[in-house]
């Protein structure tokens, strides 16, 4: 009889690591492969003026980081006229392209930092940011800045989920 009950024992032992092991081979299996090679960046395309410092957009694995956007005028350093509404309007538009140009939307954006010249203008800033974000709404920080680059009176940057090619 012992030597029954170390048998079946050790059939049911070997039966569990063998369950366990093939469960972990499958799972890495059928995991999507991110990228490992490490961040992949997207330069700023070209303003007509010096070429800017910094990337349009940061893509590491699946999260792409997009830099401020200001209410300029694509390809150049004019902004928007019209003030606020106008630049704010222009400004996620830019943000718009960007996403779109990496595989991602507007719907897939996490988080939003929004830096204004002046926190006054938070209000018809807002107005706007909601005709652009309509449901998923991202987690998002607002703050007043001293100064924005160009002179703008608002910069949005966010961070985006990059869903797979399918």
């Amino acid at each position: 009889m012992k030597r029954f009950l170390v048998i079946a024992t050790f059939h049911t032992v070997l039966y569990l690591g063998l369950a366990s092991a093939v469960t972990v081979f499958l799972a890495q299996e059928m995991k999507p492969e991110i990228p490992t090679d490490g961040p992949q960046y997207f330069p700023m395309p070209s303003t007509g003026a010096a070429p800017l410092p910094f990337s349009e957009a940061v893509l590491l694995g699946d999260t792409l980081y997009v830099s401020g956007q200001v209410g300029n005028l694509p390809g150049t350093l004019t902004l928007a006229a019209g003030g606020i509404e106008s630049e704010s309007r222009r400004a996620l538009e830019n943000l718009k392209a960007i996403l779109e140009r990496h595989g991602t939307t507007m719907d897939q954006v996490v988080k939003c930092t929004i830096f204004l010249a002046d926190m006054k203008d938070w209000p018809a800033f807002n107005e706007v940011y909601r005709e652009f974000f309509k449901t998923n709404l991202p987690a998002r920080s607002a703050l007043a800045a001293s100064g924005l680059a160009i002179g703008a009176r608002v910069e949005l940057e966010c961070i985006a989920f990059v869903p797979p090619k399918k």
